[in-house]
């Protein structure tokens, strides 16, 4: 006969979640459908025509952008963002609170780093009128979404580096 199996260890409580919806959430939601929307009609008319949308692919790589950025924005909202929990977890919760301080500083920093340098791709794809190569429409009208939602998750960020600042500090 076989030995039993060891119990698995006793599950962390999980970080409190908002329950409402976030407006990460309503415009994240709203890209996956459109991008749902556009996936099925060009395999609809690829089935019926042998011929895709020439626009499709834009499009939805634009709106894949546009949705991840969106869930980094939610994912710092809800304190969910990836990072190595054994740091957070193992010793001192002042050292806790020390890690939350510098990722919500680096979160910051590096979504303002990306809509800086977002914010002058589009800048140069309008003032070198850059078009796009599937259906010819101005380039900027895809990148100006990165420095605009890039900014809000830098907002974000800045949001859970107050919240980390103003939490007491345990002895």
């Amino acid at each position: 006969m076989s030995e039993p199996l060891p119990a698995l260890p006793a599950q962390e409580e999980p970080l409190p979640v908002p329950r409402r919806l976030l407006p990460e959430d309503l415009l994240g939601a709203a890209a996956i459908a459109l991008l749902a929307a556009i996936t099925f009609a060009n395999v609809v008319a690829r089935y019926f025509s042998d011929q895709s949308f020439a626009w499709s692919e834009e499009i939805s790589v634009s709106l894949m952008v546009v949705l991840a950025v969106v869930a980094a924005g939610a994912a710092v909202a809800r304190d969910r963002h990836i990072r190595i929990e054994f740091f957070f977890n193992a010793g001192s919760a002042a050292r806790g609170r020390r890690l939350a301080l510098l990722s919500a500083a680096a979160t910051t920093v590096t979504f303002l780093l990306i809509g800086a340098l977002g914010a002058r791709l589009a800048w140069d794809d309008f003032r070198y009128e850059v078009t796009s190569p599937g259906i010819g429409v101005p380039q900027w009208w895809y990148t100006v979404w990165l420095p605009v939602l890039a900014l809000a998750v830098a907002a974000r960020g800045w949001q859970r580096l107050r919240h980390a600042w103003r939490a007491r500090s345990p002895q």
